[in-house]
Formats: C-alpha cells, sequence, structure tokens
C-alpha cells in the first residue's frame, strides 16, 4: 500500500504538507519512507527524524540514501536524557556498542550521554526456578506499591507472548494487580514507568533460541543477537526510577553484561 501511494505522490507536482516530523524513525521500512518523502514538500527540511539506532527492533538496517532520503551532515545526537535515570541509563548502556553505526555511515556515538536525575541502582538477579522468581517479583513490585508508586506506574516486560502468565502469577496475589502492565517487550516501545520488571531471561529466550537457529549464515547471526540485545535495551530504559531484572538459572549471557554495566551492581541468586 505505501509503495502503491509514494508512486502514486511522487507524479504530482503539489505535496500536502509542507514538513513532516517522524518519530521512532529507526523502524521505518523502505516503503514508509518512501511514503513519507513523497508527501512531504521538496524543500530543504521537509522532513524531520527522531529516532535511536540502540532501539532499532522492528526493521532491517537498509539505505535511506538509495531511496533518495540523505541525512548525513545533517544529523546531531541528543547527549540529555529526561526519561531515565543515570544508574538506568548506565547500565542499559551496556547492552550496546558505544557507536552505533547505519548503512549509510550514519554515527550515534553513545558516550558522553547523561540523565538528569539520580536513583536507585538497577538489580539484576538469576534465581534456580521461576517460584522463586515470582516471590522476588512480587516483592519487588510489593515495595514500589508501598513507597507511593502506583499499579499503573507499574511495568512488567517479557521477551515472549507465552511468557506473559509467568510474569502475570507473579503479580496474582496483588489487589491492584490488574492495573500494572504486563506485556511483550515488542509492545514496551514508547512507553514509561516509574518501576518496571524485566523477567523470564533465561538462557534460551534471549536471545531466543528459534530465531538463532533460523539463521541463514553468520551475518544475520550477528543481526539476530545484536537485535536481541536492543530489544532487552528497549525494556530497560522503559523504567524512570526502578528496574529489576530477572531470569531463572541459566540465565541469559546479556545478563552479565548487565551487572557489569553498573556502578554498583546486584546479582543475586
Amino acid at each position: 500500500m505505501f509503495t502503491q501511494l509514494a508512486a502514486r505522490l511522487t507524479e504530482k507536482d503539489s505535496k500536502p504538507f509542507d514538513h513532516i516530523l517522524l518519530d521512532e524513525a529507526q523502524d521505518l521500512g523502505p516503503a514508509e519512507l518512501r511514503f513519507f518523502a513523497a508527501i512531504s514538500s521538496t524543500e530543504e527540511n521537509a522532513l524531520f527524524f527522531a529516532g535511536d539506532l540502540g532501539q532499532r527492533i522492528f526493521q532491517h538496517p537498509y539505505s535511506w540514501k538509495s531511496l533518495g532520503v540523505d541525512v548525513r551532515g545533517r544529523s546531531f545526537t541528543l547527549k540529555v536524557c529526561y526519561r531515565t535515570s543515570q544508574q538506568i541509563r548506565r547500565s542499559a548502556d551496556s547492552l550496546l556498542p558505544v557507536l552505533l553505526r547505519d548503512v549509510d555511515g550514519l554515527e550515534d556515538e553513545r558516550a558522553g550521554t547523561i540523565s538528569v536525575f539520580e536513583g536507585p541502582q538497577p538489580i539484576v538477579r538469576v534465581l534456580p526456578d521461576t517460584q522463586a522468581e515470582t516471590e522476588a517479583v512480587s516483592g519487588f513490585v510489593k515495595e514500589a506499591l508501598e513507597d507511593g508508586i502506583k499499579p499503573s506506574e507499574i511495568g512488567i516486560f517479557v521477551r515472549l507472548p507465552e511468557l506473559v502468565p509467568r510474569a502475570s502469577a507473579a503479580i496474582a496475589s496483588l489487589t491492584d494487580g490488574a492495573l500494572i502492565t504486563v506485556a511483550n517487550m515488542h509492545l514496551a516501545k514508547g512507553l514509561e514507568f516509574r518501576a518496571v520488571v524485566v523477567m523470564a531471561c533465561d538462557e534460551g529466550v534471549l536471545p531466543w533460541d528459534s530465531r538463532v537457529a533460523d539463521a541463514a549464515d553468520e551475518a544475520e547471526l550477528d543481526d539476530i543477537y545484536e537485535t536481541e540485545r536492543r530489544l532487552l535495551y528497549v525494556a530497560c530504559t522503559r523504567a524512570r526510577e526502578r528496574l529489576l531484572i530477572t531470569g531463572t538459572a541459566p540465565a541469559s549471557e546479556y545478563l552479565a553484561d548487565l551487572s557489569q554495566g553498573s556502578m554498583c551492581p546486584t546479582f543475586a541468586s
């Protein structure tokens, strides 16, 4: 649909919009990019993009320049974070390379980024079984509620939809548990909570074994591993003040990176 619309609109002399502002640009597909280019003015700066290469979880890399959108030399990186505490941001950043680069050579250097407020250190816990994990998550959520955080300000995320019941079990005994957001990580984009739990970060889940097994070659395998890292990054950065990451032994290899990324991490069984 986007391709057909773009083809028709490209032929028109007049465009419906003088300026277009697009958020989450890192996940735009080729057809969508062509469409937005086609409906915007041909004047300079008619298109404005905001995005984060570290949060690209839906779209494989491709060249924007080849589609007629060249932002090289016309972009800059925002270095001040207003959403996430310094401690959470620093820990989550440990999942990503210091320098991210897209197909056209556009660079996103994460070094030097600061958050405008401080908070408690993220907690990384590897538990012996799901029952122990349930108890740990339930305790974390109860403490947040007791400290005045509203149920609607708490989010719990898992890698796969079929793991949602595992997360729901951790809050089943809470009176206001139904008001807490529970979802898979792909639905976390754009959301924000004062307290977040990222659960079920087990070996074989992150990265997901099924995706790894389907890799056609080493390049695709590398891309899968990096995409899974970014997915965990997205989930962790939904937290504004408090963050708990859990898994059962053997846990995801990514948890060790998260723990090392904290100034004073907690990595407990």
